[in-house]
């Protein structure tokens, strides 16, 4: 079972653009380490502070084969290409639909401790980083698609929500 609670599309904090972090210490690792491993217990390969319950711009990744990653109040500063891929969400799990994102760009942020970083993504890292940047803003993939695909896309999940079971006994963070 997964050690924090994520909540699924539509629920609020999942709508709302994230508070920039400005305590960095024990609290920010534990929640940046308890993100890791839901985000493993799940199979996913980012999950955002928001998708947590927590609305601060937070989010960790780890590419198949690569290395864990945190980046704290992270900002897309160039993009550049365009490359549809298949996506999904841990806040709207099976479902899936190709997105548009950028193929190359180059990110600022902050690590866990508050040390600013720099560094340019491509591919699918550069996917991940995009996707979990939008929950920072309150956008979950379906909202990157077309009208019709988009309402395609939340009527298949209005069904899919419905026979989900809802995990028991998960600590939340509020």
């Amino acid at each position: 079972m997964a050690k924090l609670k994520i909540f699924y599309y539509p629920d609020k904090v999942l709508t709302l653009k994230a508070a920039p972090v400005t305590d960095f210490g024990p609290e920010l690792e534990t929640l940046a380490q308890d993100m890791l491993e839901t985000m493993d217990e799940s199979e996913g390969v980012g999950l955002a502070a928001p998708q947590v319950g927590v609305s601060k711009r937070l989010l960790v990744l780890c590419e198949p084969e690569g290395e864990p990653m945190c980046l704290v109040n992270p900002v897309i500063k160039e993009s550049e290409g365009r490359e549809y891929g298949e996506e999904g969400c841990l806040s709207l799990p099976k479902m899936y639909a190709r997105v548009p994102r950028a193929t190359h760009i180059k990110v600022s942020a902050q690590d866990i401790r508050g040390v600013p970083v720099e560094f340019e993504a491509n591919n699918f890292l550069a996917r991940i980083i995009q996707h979990e940047c939008d929950h920072l803003e309150g956008i979950v993939f379906p909202d990157r698609l077309d009208a019709f695909t988009r309402e395609e896309v939340i009527e298949q999940w209005e069904t899919v929500r419905k026979n989900l079971k809802k995990p028991k006994d998960v600590r939340q963070r509020a």
